[in-house]
């Protein structure tokens, strides 16, 4: 079997023994030479929104997990405007991905609304 093939899947079955696990180690944490950073954030509260913001302000992307603003609390709202401003702000993009995720960007960076590998 070709590499293509094995690369992209064929009817062959898959092991364990196909897949290598990443020591994490062996990766680099320094930021010097990253022009960007892309951030993980929970948002529980207002005070959150403001660390979100100063990461967009900064040139940076944040992916925010707002599965704890499930309720209907005019606070969810007041949140999700501040960063949608944000975003206007610095000519980015934010976009809500599922009911627990927002991605919010920085000037420059959209995001894609079609998923890779579909086509419409």
């Amino acid at each position: 079997m070709g590499l293509m093939s094995r690369i992209i899947g064929g009817d062959q079955s898959r092991s364990a023994d196909d897949y290598v696990e990443l020591d994490l180690d062996d990766v680099s944490t320094g930021t010097a030479d990253a022009a960007m950073q892309v951030h993980i954030a929970e948002v529980d509260s207002q005070a959150d929104a403001i660390d979100i913001k100063e990461a967009v302000y900064d040139g940076d992307i944040v992916i925010a997990d707002i599965t704890r603003l499930r309720t209907e609390d005019s606070t969810v709202e007041h949140i999700v405007d501040e960063l949608r401003q944000v975003a206007q702000e610095v000519d980015g993009d934010i976009v809500r991905k599922g009911d627990d995720q927002m991605i919010i960007t920085p000037t420059g960076v959209r995001v894609s609304r079609e998923k890779l590998g579909q086509s419409f």
